[in-house]
């Protein structure tokens, strides 16, 4: 089962099965979205899970309401943001969801997920750790599917023009404080700007393509396009945008083993995925200084290299094959792990490779 397919990277070889493609991308309210004296008031609205995760945030703003601004332009579709707990720029996704309608696999039925039985984690849920017996190890029994196909996801949102700023970057960006609320509108603005900096956008020239056409709103795919043009100074192909975003998530580590990191590592309060405190570290600050720097190549003429803005990301600089992309993430791992003692875990769904 797939969206969009921006979180995959897929082997070269043919995928003996049967590929799925969820197309359902009606948004819908589901209480009275007309603003009240009490601005805290929640709204529920529900999402199909084929709809283009960035047309529902901008669904979300334009109605006045607050709770998913900061996760503007992030590829893929609602479907898989629940799967993948997406975050950024001090959201996750996990915050917002009050409940997520699934097709059980195992016990042929539809069901009702409420938010506290989806056990959100950093890039991580329930719905992501039925996929795997262990981190990057594929379980026998559903992989690379969930157990729980997601059929819709139903979020509860704050009627609000307002957000908070959560993240210091963002901040910047917007000349505020972090914690302070500004316009909901400016913060997805600020996001997709500060996103589109660092080459962590899709290509809007994707939409063009057959496979793609009808699946993200036309009139967000112009403004994207005539974006990335303004930004790029031209109408071609952005490669910096050619990835699946952060390539490796951040490892969470105990803290026995962030005392081993150089002081100057970065370091967050983070849970440890089996409970207590543990501590969060960047994985592009790791790649950085294990050698591995912006526009990183295994070779000169290789197809496949790091964005030449964002070493988390790693790019198809054309032509590229999976392998390519798996030659190269295999190298950052393995140099990051001699350089620090961590094997960094692929993001993406993995699937027909071994990238552990």
């Amino acid at each position: 089962m797939i969206g969009g397919g921006s979180n995959m990277l897929v082997s070269d070889t043919p995928f003996e099965g049967v590929v799925v493609r969820d197309a359902r991308r009606s948004i819908g309210v589901l209480d009275e979205a007309a603003p009240v004296e009490d601005d805290g008031r929640v709204v529920h609205v529900n999402a199909e899970a084929g709809c283009n995760w960035d047309d529902f945030v901008d669904y979300c703003v334009r109605l006045g309401l607050e709770g998913v601004e900061g996760l503007s332009g992030i590829p893929g579709t609602v479907g898989a943001s629940v799967v993948q707990n997406i975050g950024a720029y001090g959201q996750e996704v996990a915050t917002s969801v009050d409940s997520v309608e699934v097709w059980d696999r195992k016990e042929r039925a539809v069901k009702a997920l409420r938010n506290d039985q989806l056990a959100f984690g950093y890039r991580m849920s329930a719905l992501k750790a039925s996929m795997y017996s262990a981190p990057a190890t594929p379980a026998a029994e559903f992989f690379p599917t969930p157990r729980y196909v997601v059929l819709s996801v139903t979020f509860a949102l704050r009627h609000s023009d307002t957000g908070v700023v959560g993240y210091g970057q963002l901040a910047k960006a917007l000349d505020v404080a972090v914690g302070d609320r500004m316009n909901t509108a400016d913060i997805r603005n600020a996001v997709l700007k500060v996103r589109a900096a660092k080459g962590m956008l899709e290509d809007a020239h994707r939409y063009a393509s057959p496979a793609m056409q009808g699946t993200k709103k036309t009139n967000l795919v112009d403004v994207a396009l005539e974006s990335q043009s303004k930004q790029n100074g031209d109408d071609g192909p952005d490669f910096n945008r050619h990835s699946c975003g952060s390539f490796f998530m951040n490892p969470i580590l105990t803290p026995q083993q962030a005392e081993t990191l150089p002081e100057d590592a970065p370091r967050f309060d983070a849970a440890l995925p089996g409970g207590g405190q543990g501590v969060k570290t960047s994985a592009a600050w790791l790649i950085d200084h294990a050698g591995f720097h912006k526009g990183f190549k295994i070779n000169e003429n290789a197809p496949a290299g790091l964005s030449t803005l964002h070493t988390l990301a790693l790019t198809n600089r054309g032509g590229a094959s999976a392998e390519d992309i798996a030659r190269l993430a295999k190298t950052v791992q393995d140099g990051v792990e001699a350089a620090f003692g961590i094997r960094l875990v692929p993001e993406p769904v993995v699937i027909g490779m071994n990238l552990k």
